[in-house]
């Protein structure tokens, strides 16, 4: 099987349980083999053709699977300072300038955890201001309270951004790209 751009086997493909919610990323090259051993149907085509001696197809984007299968169990996504840019967009939620750091809501110093719901990104001069002081008592507003994203919507937005034909299929949605 030969493609007609040289790394779109290597791109990625957003793979689907039955019932339309998402399972993993799996390679065009797997999306590929799933869709020609009819396990699994092409819910939406990417830009590229994939060519073989016999045949030729649209790169799959978003396939589903054909029958029911063991969802693997979802713990929630590992919070690290590139996840928490990519949930945020990459954007201060005090302010809305571009985000350089991260902030603990509840500071730890005051008993705040560091977990999903209590991290955001802020630019440095909206973190130096807050310092250590609590919501209640500082003039800051979040401009969206903080949330634990999907594990999948994290690991699609680490990897070069999400296409918009995903958003449909990824709950807790990250900043999509084109």
């Amino acid at each position: 099987m030969t493609a007609t751009a040289p790394s779109v086997l290597s791109e990625r493909a957003l793979l689907l349980d039955v019932g339309y919610r998402p399972l993993s990323i799996v390679s065009v090259r797997r999306a590929v083999v799933l869709l020609l051993g009819e396990k699994a149907e092409m819910v939406h085509e990417g830009k590229h053709l994939v060519c073989s001696e016999r045949l030729k197809l649209n790169a799959p984007s978003v396939i589903r699977l054909r029958y029911q299968v063991a969802a693997p169990y979802r713990r929630r996504a590992p919070l690290h300072r590139k996840a928490v840019f990519a949930r945020d967009g990459s954007l201060c939620q005090y302010c809305g300038r571009r985000a350089e750091c991260i902030d603990h809501v509840y500071p730890r110093s005051k008993g705040g955890q560091h977990e999903w719901e209590n991290v955001v990104a802020c630019c440095r001069s909206c973190n130096a201001a807050k310092g250590d002081t609590l919501p209640e008592h500082s003039r800051f507003k979040l401009k969206a309270a903080p949330y634990a994203p999907e594990p999948i919507a994290v690991a699609a937005a680490l990897r070069r951004g999400v296409p918009t034909e995903w958003g449909t299929y990824i709950v807790n949605r990250l900043p999509l790209s084109a």
